[in-house]
């Protein structure tokens, strides 16, 4: 099967975070022909994680197999593939699998591929697989960095923020305490922070996800809650000491997900840049050196025209090879 339609089979299968059992058992049985051992990490209930192998690796190739909603279906045209997934990043998954295979007919047999799922939601699967006991000396991340080697990658902070009031009618506010108004305030505080910067990975960024409370117009609402995201330059407690300061009476936060920003691994000869999103990188710290790299570009990616350029695709089987070549000969 050749790269793009390998790349076409992904796409078709539909699977969002919690729901990528038939894109691991497609990988499962193409990689078996391919002449991997197989091996199914579970990670919950009807989701697994993939690592195939043939002689100990001493290089992974990595990237998540789940996708973000809503599906969109798969389409191509002579210049782009089309579809949820095909630069996020089963555009890389199929990349990474041609090359391990080129690699292999040029009789190079210790690198191995690891596909996890649920990166998209909080990255479960990598949590689990960074378990796996293995004596990588490096692994080579995929994500849309337009074939870019990555210099590092910001943090990420997903908040969960409650605000308790009191309920009143609202002809008069003065009897009760907008849990509304309580969000609103917090908000306009931190749009007036100066949040940290870094020379590499550039400014704190955050957004507000979500929002909703109280129940009707004409009523003083006493709860609301809402979803923040911060992508952060600096490790999550001295965020924390700044989110903690910032709080008032009524206000509690959770902390669904944290990852601290990461300085990565390059190498001469390879065009560079630095990106503003999280991946699994810093979860799988037991996997050796980390690098990233990828087709297509994340500004595509969670779009309603999620898509990727078939010469990227290409020029990433070449690339993920030469860094093959680079590091086992290091």
């Amino acid at each position: 099967m050749d790269l793009f339609r390998l790349l076409e089979n992904l796409v078709r299968i539909e699977s969002p975070s919690g729901m990528e059992i038939d894109v691991i058992s497609f990988l499962s049985e193409y990689l078996k022909k391919t002449g991997f051992t197989i091996s199914l990490q579970k990670v919950k209930k009807d989701r697994y994680n993939l690592y195939a192998e043939i002689l100990e690796p001493r290089i992974i190739f990595t990237t998540h197999v789940d996708t973000v909603n809503p599906y969109i279906s798969y389409d191509e045209d002579d210049e782009f593939i089309y579809g949820r997934g095909s630069c996020d990043a089963k555009g890389s998954a199929a990349v990474q699998i041609k090359a391990a295979e080129k690699l292999l007919s040029e009789g190079i047999k210790n690198v191995g591929l690891l596909f996890v799922v649920g990166e998209e939601s909080g990255s479960d699967g990598a949590k689990k697989a960074n378990e796996i006991k293995n004596n990588c000396e490096y692994f080579i991340n995929g994500e849309p960095t337009e074939n870019k080697l990555i210099t590092g990658t910001k943090g990420a902070v997903r908040i969960r923020i409650n605000a308790s009031g009191k309920s009143a009618h609202s002809a008069y506010p003065e009897l009760g305490d907008s849990a509304v108004l309580k969000l609103l305030h917090l908000f306009e505080k931190w749009e007036h922070t100066d949040f940290p910067e870094h020379e590499v990975l550039g400014k704190t960024t955050w957004n507000i996800g979500t929002i909703n409370g109280g129940v009707q117009a004409n009523v003083i609402p006493d709860h609301a809650e809402a979803e923040i995201m911060f992508r952060t330059v600096v490790s999550f407690e001295k965020m924390k000491d700044m989110f903690e300061q910032s709080l008032t009476e009524g206000i509690s936060m959770e902390y669904t997900f944290t990852s601290d920003p990461v300085i990565l691994n390059i190498r001469e000869g390879f065009e560079t840049g630095a990106a503003a999103f999280a991946t699994d990188v810093p979860v799988l710290s037991n996997w050796g050196k980390p690098f990233l790299i990828g087709p297509g570009s994340i500004l595509d990616a969670h779009t309603s025209h999620e898509k990727v350029r078939k010469t990227d695709l290409k020029k990433a089987v070449d690339l993920y090879t030469e860094l093959t070549h680079i590091l086992l000969n290091s």
